[in-house]
């Protein structure tokens, strides 16, 4: 099992928009058979800042994602609303274990 947690700062007024491309994203990554899990996260503290909670069966899953036309379309709108690069850290999962409901 494969866990993303991808931190993404948005420059202030584009909070809305971010969220509104990322329903799509999230609505249509998790008919993806290789995802189990698709979280979308905003800060109180910081009405700009989001958390994409993301897990995958595999690596394949992944790479497959990556070449969707739903990631590649969110990828490139919101690009120019970030204030910076989003960061994304790779984690493997301890519990639950993949081989244990999600």
């Amino acid at each position: 099992m494969i866990v993303y947690s991808v931190s993404v700062l948005v420059k202030t007024g584009f909070e809305n928009d971010f969220i509104t491309a990322t329903k799509v994203n999230h609505k249509e990554t998790r008919k993806e058979m290789g995802n189990l899990r698709f979280d979308v996260l905003q800060s109180d503290e910081n009405p700009s800042l989001f958390e994409l909670y993301e897990v995958y069966r595999s690596e394949e899953a992944v790479m497959a994602h990556k070449e969707t036309r739903h990631y590649k379309d969110w990828r490139d709108t919101v690009a120019p609303w970030m204030a910076r690069d989003r960061k994304g850290t790779k984690y493997a999962a301890l519990f639950p274990r993949a081989d244990e409901e999600w």
